[in-house]
Parts: C-alpha cells; sequence; structure tokens
C-alpha cells in the first residue's frame, strides 16, 4: 500500500477522501476536530504544487440536495483552517463539477458536494465511482472513519483512478492500529465501555489472546456481572449476550487472562437523575435503581492494573458520562490514563474521545483513532475494503 509521501504530486489534481461528517446545528459546525485531522495531508499536497478536489459525505441524506446535509459549511470552516479559498462545486460528479475541476490550478482547493446525494455511493455503483476516478491525476483515501464500507469513494473509485494512495490520517491510523494489533508491548490492558456488549464482544474475543488484562465497565458491565450470577436492578443490560460473557470469562481464566470487573457501582433513579443515590458493591446492586457509573473502589483498582501497563487501548466510558452526576468514573480514569509514563496510550474514537476533550488531556495520549465502525473492525482483525482496495491499487 502506497501513502502520498510516496507519490509525485507536484503539478497533480488529487482527489481526496476525507471525513468531514461533523456534527451541524443550524448550518454552525459544533467540532471540526475531523477537519483538523485533515490539514497534515492536505497542506502537504499544497505545499508540493498539488490542486486538491476535497470529497465526503454528510449526514444520511434520503433524497438528492436535501439542503441541511450540504458540505458548504464544511468549506467555509477548510478555508479559515488553510488560510486560502476553497470553492464549493454544485455537485460531485457531471459536467459542471468537470469544468470546474479542469479550471484548477496548483495550491487551488475545490470541495465537492455531499456524495451521499448519490445513491451510487452507497451501492458503490461502477459509473458513479468511473466519473469519481475521472476526475485528478491521483486519488487519495484519509477517510479512516469510512475505511469499513465498501463505497464508491472508498473502494469503486480506486478501480478508476489513475493511481491511489493513502494519506497521512490514514497512515497513522494503520501505523498505530496496527502496532497494538500485531507487536504491543507488554504487559497490555484493554479497557472497554460503553453501552452495549454486543457491538465489542467479537473485539474482545479477537484481543484475548494478545492482551493481558481486560477492564470493564460502563453499562456492559452490567451483562457481565449477571453473568456471574448477581442481580443487576433496573440497570440496562443484554439478556441475550449473558452466555457470551460466560464464555468470554471461562475463555480467559483458561488462557491465564484476568478480566476485571467493578467491584463497586454508582447507582441513580435513572440516566437522567440530578443525583446519584450512592454507591453500592457488585454484588448488592438495589432492586429499584440503576447502575449508571462505577465507584470510587473500582476506580482504585483499575488504577492499579493500569500502572504496570506498556500500552492501554481504550474504546468506551464508564457510565452515563453525558450526565455530571455519573461522569466521575469516566473522567478519572482518562485522567489515570492520561497520567501514565513511558506507555503507549491508544484510544477507539467516539465517546471516548468526548470524554478526554472534555477533560483537555487530548495531547496527553498517543494517539485518538477517527474510527468507529472502522476501529471496531480493524481490532477485530478484518481486513478493511479501504485497505484491500489500496494494496490491490499498488500493485498494478
Amino acid at each position: 500500500m502506497k501513502f502520498i509521501d510516496q507519490m509525485d504530486i507536484n503539478g497533480q489534481k488529487l482527489l481526496v477522501r476525507v471525513d468531514y461528517n461533523v456534527p451541524l446545528k443550524e448550518g454552525v459546525i459544533q467540532d471540526a476536530h475531523r477537519i483538523r485531522a485533515s490539514l497534515a495531508t492536505l497542506n502537504y499536497a499544497l505545499e508540493r504544487g498539488a490542486a486538491l478536489i476535497i470529497c465526503s459525505h454528510l449526514g444520511r441524506p434520503t433524497t438528492r440536495h436535501e439542503p441541511e446535509f450540504s458540505l458548504l459549511p464544511t468549506a467555509v470552516r477548510l478555508a479559515e483552517l488553510l488560510g486560502r479559498k476553497v470553492k464549493m462545486a454544485p455537485d460531485c460528479v457531471g459536467s459542471e463539477v468537470t469544468g470546474m475541476v479542469q479550471a484548477l490550478k496548483p495550491g487551488q482547493v475545490l470541495m465537492l458536494e455531499n456524495l451521499r446525494y448519490h445513491a451510487g455511493e452507497k451501492r458503490n455503483d461502477h459509473e458513479f465511482s468511473k466519473q469519481l476516478g475521472a476526475l485528478a491525476d491521483i486519488y487519495v483515501n484519509d477517510a479512516f472513519a469510512v475505511a469499513h464500507r465498501a463505497h464508491a469513494s472508498v473502494v469503486g473509485v480506486v478501480e478508476y483512478a489513475p493511481a491511489s494512495c493513502g494519506g497521512f490520517l490514514l497512515k497513522k491510523e494503520w501505523e498505530y492500529l496496527g502496532q497494538v494489533l500485531t507487536d504491543p508491548q507488554h504487559p497490555y490492558v484493554v479497557i472497554s465501555g460503553g453501552a452495549k456488549m454486543s457491538t465489542k464482544i467479537d473485539v474482545l474475543n479477537a484481543l484475548l489472546d494478545k492482551t493481558d488484562d481486560i477492564i470493564i465497565g460502563g453499562a456492559m458491565a452490567n451483562t457481565f456481572l449477571l453473568a456471574r450470577g448477581y442481580q443487576v436492578g433496573q440497570s440496562l443490560v443484554e439478556k441475550l449476550r449473558v452466555r457470551d460473557a460466560v464464555e468470554l470469562l471461562e475463555k480467559a481464566s483458561g488462557k491465564g487472562k484476568k478480566i476485571h470487573l467493578p467491584v463497586d457501582l454508582t447507582f441513580g433513579q435513572g440516566i437522567h437523575s440530578l443525583t446519584a443515590l450512592g454507591v453500592c458493591r457488585s454484588d448488592v446492586i438495589p432492586q429499584d435503581s440503576m447502575v449508571l457509573d462505577i465507584g470510587p473502589e473500582t476506580i482504585t483498582q483499575f488504577k492499579t492494573v493500569l500502572a504496570k501497563a506498556k500500552t492501554v487501548l481504550w474504546n468506551g466510558p464508564m457510565g452515563a458520562f453525558e450526565n455530571p452526576a455519573f461522569a466521575r468514573g469516566s473522567r478519572e480514569l482518562a485522567q489515570i490514563v492520561a497520567g501514565l509514563d513511558d506507555v503507549l496510550t491508544i484510544v477507539g474514537g467516539g465517546d471516548t474521545n468526548v470524554v478526554i476533550k472534555s477533560e483537555n488531556l487530548s495531547d496527553q495520549f498517543s494517539f485518538i483513532s477517527t474510527g468507529g465502525g472502522s476501529f471496531m473492525a480493524f481490532m477485530e482483525g478484518k481486513e478493511l475494503p479501504a485497505f484491500k482496495a489500496l494494496k490491490e491499487s499498488a500493485k498494478r
């Protein structure tokens, strides 16, 4: 697989697939992290005399050209961050777009309109892919967040572009996540949280042989507590996944691996409660209450496990962190991991990233992935369609 620093891009027109699927409120971008994440690739290309054609999706439009899904706000913000004009195309394919691309000169930037305005994007339609591929001299994939999608702008375009490569963001994801997947330093601790065990169980099974310790928190811990025979009151639980939890616990025991579950928990009446009702041991959860965060003793025990780590991979908060009454576990764990010395610390994006940003700790982690589904698929050991397409392109 080739990356942009291995390509001769001087004077070339680059079609750069980015992930600008940013949160918008009344047309105003609420978080520009994904746009900033692409700047290393874009600035590198511009400094070397390339012209840029930026393409992305935004949201899930059901019909063509729904105004609320226009990429215009991202073009405005990108222009501010690059310090140069970014032209906005009326579409992502078609004769007018082709004319605008042909007129592009080195150092200029054109933003294509939402790829998902066309049904051919998600269908990986050959004709749509061909039109995208014809726009540029080199296709650059810098959108890890959609690397698990076999869409036209991720896979199909590679068949028709004259040359293809990955950008710097894709390269960082490949290198950092690849390291913890194939050659992690030990002790290696995986932290898994969030609401649903069903979205994490395959990854935990895949990582079991590679890791030394697995820390489990969040609502998914309730399913493991139920698997141990504890009652969990009114807490969120996946009863159909209890057998999976039992099997993972047994498998870990047989392999000499340690799975660390909460020993105490913070509970309340519900996720929107203004205050917590108290802290209980994991085996005596009040029948009429919900577990909504890990407790102080659990935080201390998790800190002890992490103190010996050389590699930490974290995906998923420890509780209902959106509510300040139940944010302590996630916030303190973020501070603990951020404070580790000489440790490779990698975060699996999503809600975990929100926790870390809220604590202003982003710079204290080795790497924060931009992926959600792509992160989970990669850590499960699956070959992502984007990487497969770029590898095949490199052989041609």
